[in-house]
This record gives C-alpha cells, sequence and structure tokens, in this order.
C-alpha cells in the first residue's frame, strides 16, 4: 500500500512522540526498539513508522515491534541511517511498499514487517537470551568491584527539604503499565499520603492521576515544563565528573535556582530509591521499575547493573507495585448488585416485623384503616 505523510523524525523515540500527530509518519534510529517506546508511538496514533535500524536485532525478544504491529502500524524496518540526511522534519514523503520516496525520487529502502516476520524473530532471539544473561552478570560483578560501597556503606545524598523520614515514599518510574497501576493505587495515595518521587516522565504521570509530586529526579529530559513547574523539588542526575546537561533546561525554565545536583553512576530510578532508603522511609513504593532481565535490555544501558544492586539494598523496605492494575479486576454486575441490596431489604423488612413493637403498630395501623373505609 501507499502512504502519504509529514515526516517526523528523532533518534530519540521519546522526544519524536512529544510532537506526534497521526497523520505524521515517524522516523526513528531505535535498535531493539522497547515495550514503552512502541506503546507511546501506538499512542499517538501514528499509521507508519520507520526505522533506520534494527527493530529486533535478536540479541533478546524485544516486543515493542510486535505491540506496533498488531496495533495496525506499518513498521519500515533497517533503512539505514542515511535517511536521517536525506529527509528533513517536515518533508513531505511517500512510503509505496518497502521504498521510501521524497520529491518522486526513492530515497531509502527498507524492509516491511509483518505479525509473522516479527513473531519469527522473536522465537529465535529466545535462543540467545543465556548470552545477555552472562553478559549482564559479568557487568553487574565489574560494576560492583567499582561501587560497592552502594551496597555497604551509608551514601551522600542530596540535602532535600521534603520531610521522608518515617513515611511511605512512592516512586514512578517511565516503565511497563505505570500508567494503570498509579491509577489503582489512587486510594492509597489518598489515605497513606506517601512522599511522590517521580522519576523524569514519572512525574506527569502522578500529576495525570491527580496528584503532586514532591520530588523529581532524572536527567530531565523526558519530563514536561508543566511537571518541573510544579513547586517539587528538582533532583538533577549528574554524570560522575559532576556534569549534569539537565541543569541548563532547569536555568531556562527558571526553576534552577536551589535545584540539587547528584553525580552518581547509576539511574536516576536507582536514585529515587536510594533517595528514599537513605532518608529513612518506612516502606518504598515501586510503579514501572525494571524488575527482570528482558526489562533491563529493553532500557537498553550497561548501567542497568546497578539497579540490580539496588534492590538488594533496599529490597527490605521495597514493595513493587508492578502489574498491580491486573491483579484483581471487579466482575460484580449491576444484575448482581440489585440483587444483593434487595436480599438485604427483604432481612431488615424481616427483623422489622418480628418485632413486636413494629407488630403492634402494624395491627393498630390496619385497624384504622378498617375504620375509616367502614369495613
Amino acid at each position: 500500500m501507499r502512504y502519504e505523510g509529514i515526516a517526523k523524525l528523532d533518534k530519540r523515540t521519546k522526544d519524536l512522540v512529544k510532537r506526534l500527530d497521526s497523520s505524521d509518519i515517524a522516523i526513528i534510529d531505535h535498535e531493539d526498539m522497547d515495550r514503552v517506546s512502541a506503546e507511546t508511538l501506538l499512542s499517538s496514533g501514528v499509521e507508519v513508522v520507520i526505522n533506520a535500524a534494527t527493530s529486533i536485532s535478536g540479541a533478546y525478544p524485544n516486543i515493542g515491534p510486535l505491540i506496533l504491529a498488531r496495533g495496525g502500524v506499518v513498521i519500515i524496518d533497517d533503512t539505514g541511517k542515511e535517511i536521517f540526511d536525506v529527509v528533513k522534519e517536515n518533508d513531505e514523503i511517500v512510503v509505496d511498499g518497502n521504498d521510501i520516496l521524497l520529491k518522486g525520487r526513492v530515497v531509502a529502502t527498507g524492509t516491511r514487517l509483518s505479525v509473522a516476520s516479527i513473531e519469527a524473530a522473536l522465537e529465535a532471539s529466545k535462543d540467545n537470551i543465556g548470552e545477555q544473561l552472562d553478559k549482564f552478570a559479568r557487568n553487574t560483578i565489574e560494576y560492583l568491584e567499582k561501587e560497592k560501597d552502594i551496597l555497604t556503606n551509608d551514601m551522600w545524598t542530596p540535602a532535600i527539604k521534603t520531610q521522608i523520614y518515617g513515611r511511605h515514599v512512592l516512586v514512578v518510574v517511565r516503565g511497563y503499565d505505570f500508567r494503570e497501576d498509579i491509577d489503582t493505587l489512587k486510594s492509597y495515595i489518598r489515605e497513606m499520603k506517601p512522599v511522590l518521587i517521580g522519576v523524569d516522565g514519572g512525574a506527569d504521570a502522578i500529576i495525570e492521576a491527580g496528584f503532586k509530586p514532591d520530588i523529581i529526579i532524572g536527567d530531565m529530559d523526558s519530563v514536561t515544563d508543566k511537571a518541573l513547574t510544579s513547586g517539587a523539588e528538582l533532583v538533577v542526575h549528574a554524570y560522575v565528573d559532576g556534569n549534569a546537561p539537565g541543569l541548563e533546561r532547569l536555568e531556562k525554565l527558571g526553576v534552577g535556582e536551589g535545584t540539587l545536583v547528584w553525580p552518581l553512576a547509576a539511574t536516576s530510578e536507582d536514585l529515587a530509591l536510594l533517595l528514599a532508603w537513605e532518608n529513612g522511609a518506612d516502606l518504598i513504593v515501586a510503579v514501572g521499575t525494571h524488575a527482570n532481565l528482558v526489562e533491563y535490555l529493553d532500557k537498553g544501558r550497561k548501567g542497568m547493573a546497578s539497579s540490580f544492586l539496588v534492590r538488594l539494598k533496599v529490597g527490605p523496605k521495597l514493595v513493587d507495585a508492578k502489574g498491580v492494575n491486573k491483579l484483581y479486576r471487579s466482575t460484580v454486575s449491576a444484575g448482581y448488585l440489585m440483587l444483593i441490596v434487595a436480599a438485604a431489604l427483604v432481612v431488615v423488612a424481616v427483623l422489622v416485623f418480628l418485632s413486636p413493637l413494629v407488630r403492634s403498630g402494624f395491627s393498630l395501623l390496619v385497624v384504622r384503616i378498617r375504620l375509616l373505609l367502614g369495613i
């Protein structure tokens, strides 16, 4: 089939989705597309996604492409990175079969993925999971040698103003099912009033759920201006050398003053958990965090080994709320509810009627009615 649209392109998928419209054609450079990226692309409404890289390299079974394909999105895969040199933002392009045309000229060619071809690739990639586990284990050992203080000693943390000691802390990360899970936890949040920590885009999920983040931690690249100016304490995740690229954005927004900087060789997710732990949280509830090998690989960075080690440290206080929205779903229909109410009313009526006082009153009422009617 032939598709026409406006090209929107970015090598960072999470940045691209912020400006996508359903009539656009998305051009990305995302090897081994992860589930979260695929879900955000699908929610944008785009019908065509062109990937300069390989959506499934075979390193591990990443299900992002399958989510897109099953959602009806056309995927043109592995066109080559040169497409970013030829096609510019807002160019009108045409996708005809496997070809991408600009002004009637073929500028790139890829491979159209089908559900069947993706499923076959995923099945084949399962054979490589052992190799990935071996790499992850070796990386974890290397990280432990460099950063063993994370596990064994108290850590330096930024001097935050928010009171954490003795309270519950809810850490929201932009991960699997994070929006659905935080929505399910609304009653818990209202009742327990935990400290709400948003990790980058997780802060927006807190706001969307009707709450206000107390603290936002991250490199500040995937969180909205609305969240950053909500009044939350801001902690910028910096490189080990102290360089904090996210600080520049905050200064432009006018919220840089008083912002805390935390240099650590870990992920922003790790920093949020460590901040809660080191400040004496009574309980740490995690939403959207990474918990298994495929999720770590989906994150696509060696530093995910730190997440494994941090979880070992905070484990005694950590409750992972992943998938809580699927734990229980009410199946009680309106008909059943009406039946229960009717049964309760019958019970109440019987109890009332059996009361001597009520029976006497009822008999008196019957007598009065008979006298009025002359019966």
